[in-house]
C-alpha cells in the first residue's frame, strides 16, 4: 500500500489520473482527462482496464472491491472513483476502531 497523506478528494483524483494516463491512455496528455468525464462515453476503460483500474486500487489504497462495487457508478470518472475510495476507506476505518 502506498498511500500519501493527507488523502483528499484531489490527492485520490491525481493518484488514478497518473495510473490511467500511465498504464492505459499511454501517450496521452494529463488535460486529456478531467475529474468528471465518464469513461465509458469516452471509451477509455473496456473490460481489461476495469480489471487493471480494480487491481491498482485495492492495492494502492488498501482495501478490497467486492463484485457488487464494481459499476460504473463508482469507476466511471476520476471524481466517482475519488468519492468511492475515500468513502469505502472511511467505512474500513470504522470498522476498524
Amino acid at each position: 500500500m502506498t498511500i500519501r497523506l493527507p488523502l483528499t478528494n484531489q490527492t485520490v483524483i491525481q493518484e488514478v489520473k497518473s495510473f490511467i494516463l500511465d498504464n492505459i491512455l499511454i501517450g496521452s496528455y494529463e488535460d486529456s482527462l478531467r475529474p468528471q468525464d465518464s469513461f465509458l462515453q469516452k471509451g477509455i476503460l473496456d473490460s481489461t482496464g476495469v480489471l487493471e483500474l480494480v487491481q491498482f486500487l485495492e492495492e494502492h489504497f488498501g482495501f478490497t472491491f467486492s463484485d457488487q462495487e464494481i459499476t460504473p457508478e463508482n469507476l466511471d470518472s476520476l471524481q466517482s472513483i475519488s468519492t468511492f475510495v475515500l468513502r469505502k476507506l472511511a467505512q474500513s476505518s470504522v470498522n476498524n476502531d
